[in-house]
């Protein structure tokens, strides 16, 4: 066997980058006590390409812990099955761990960590597996009635499923999938997914096949119905559409980002036209990965950008320009979400292996020579416990400043920054590499 030059250097490369990650790992871990009140990292067996928490939360008397539940998924290989997972989470109570005199640290699930107070008594159990036709590549609860859940299908369908209706365990290892509904109309798998905030039922989806799917599933005929078509078809991108979101506030308005760097307003109403009513041809230097409206703000939005790797901040007045780019990551962004609990902070993953918190509320504030190393002022907080791509992350509605982040490599991290760095008594940013 003959072996290149290239393969040689290739080979180097890899080598090299997996010693990058394993020393900044060891950074993170050696000063994540300085940086969380809450971290718990739980390795799963196979990766999950999704997660949301619920929107509900119990709290049971004198547990000394509230009870939360998580969606997440499966990516299995060589031929194992797949599953649309519910899981129960308990967090102990900020009372409970400061009567232990515990420091933050990680749940010493996969070995790396050693646990402590907040890690050693959170518990994480998978609660319910539904058996799903390959990976999900997004799962996502309707708001008004959260035990409906919509998966992407490696087959393009969207498919519904009823979570009360379906058993807890399945029986055997090749149980079927049977969802409730299947929602036709595009023809390659995707990811972007996105539930109406204000109009229940309402669900659009984007595709690899330039396209945009819109239902309304209040539009079921019956029980014996098991598919259904879209109301309308959305096709303006000429390359795949990487993700789609609802306004909060405007209940016809949507907007579409995808590879092929558009990015789109789109009005439901207007369906005989091929059209969006605006657009911005090139948003960002090449793909575009997330959008994302500011719950709070009627013109606030933002996008994330893969080949850039900057996330842009527009106002929907006017998308002449962007109005400010956030810069920090080093590889394309992921996903995009922004605090359900403070308008102006924003999070950001990245296939860089981490998660950037934003306050844009900062930006623009002056810096000293030694904090501008660390990032521009807006740049919070980073996540840096991740070993591989984070892929998706989300905010707990029910405890401020609690985020889950999942990523490529099996491992689910549930996290929350020390206070004193949301409350300002501490630097703008403080990152994993910070303090050594």
């Amino acid at each position: 066997m003959v072996v290149t030059l290239e393969q040689i250097d290739e080979v180097e490369q890899e080598l090299h980058r997996e010693t990058t990650i394993n020393e900044e790992y060891k950074i993170w871990k050696k000063n994540s006590p300085f940086l969380y009140d809450t971290l718990v990292t739980h390795a799963f067996d196979w990766p999950t390409l999704t997660c949301q928490w619920f929107p509900d939360v119990e709290r049971p008397s004198n547990a000394g812990y509230s009870v939360h539940r998580l969606l997440t998924g499966t990516h299995t290989s060589d031929g194992e099955p797949n599953y649309l997972q519910i899981v129960r989470v308990e967090l102990p109570n900020d009372d409970t761990l400061a009567d232990e005199d515990g420091a933050a640290g990680d749940m010493d699930v996969d070995g790396r960590n050693k646990p402590t107070a907040a890690a050693a008594r959170c518990k994480i159990t998978i609660t319910q597996k539904i058996p799903h036709e390959g990976e999900p590549n997004r799962a996502r609860y309707m708001p008004q009635n959260p035990d409906l859940i919509a998966t992407k299908a490696v087959n393009g369908q969207v498919l519904l499923f009823d979570r009360t209706k379906a058993p807890l365990m399945p029986k055997t290892a090749d149980a079927p999938c049977k969802p409730e509904l299947r929602l036709l109309g595009h023809t390659a798998e995707g990811y972007g997914l996105d539930w109406h905030p204000l109009k229940e039922g309402h669900l659009i989806s984007a595709a690899g096949d330039k396209s945009i799917c819109y239902w309304d599933i209040r539009g079921m005929s019956g029980k014996e119905q098991s598919t259904m078509e879209p109301l309308h078809v959305f096709k303006h991108h000429t390359k795949s559409v990487s993700d789609v979101a609802w306004h909060p506030m405007h209940t016809c308005m949507f907007a579409s980002v995808g590879d092929d760097g558009q990015l789109c307003m789109w009005d439901i109403r207007d369906t005989k036209s091929s059209h969006p009513r605006s657009k911005v041809t090139d948003a960002h230097r090449g793909e575009i990965n997330a959008v994302s409206f500011n719950p709070s703000s009627e013109f606030l939005f933002a996008t994330g950008g893969a080949n850039d790797c900057i996330v842009a901040l527009w106002d929907l007045r006017n998308m002449k320009n962007s109005l400010h780019q956030l810069e920090g990551h080093r590889e394309a962004v992921q996903q995009l979400s922004w605090s359900p609990h403070n308008p102006t902070i924003l999070g950001s993953s990245s296939s860089d292996r981490r998660v950037h918190v934003w306050d844009i509320s900062r930006i623009g504030e002056e810096q000293s020579a030694e904090d501008q190393e660390d990032g521009p002022p807006e740049l919070l907080f980073m996540h840096g416990g991740h070993t591989n791509s984070v892929v998706d992350f989300s905010w707990n509605k029910n405890e401020p400043w609690t985020v889950c982040s999942v990523a490529e490599d099996n491992v689910m991290q549930i996290w929350q920054m020390a206070s004193n760095i949301y409350l300002g008594n501490s630097a703008n940013l403080i990152s994993d590499m910070d303090i050594e």
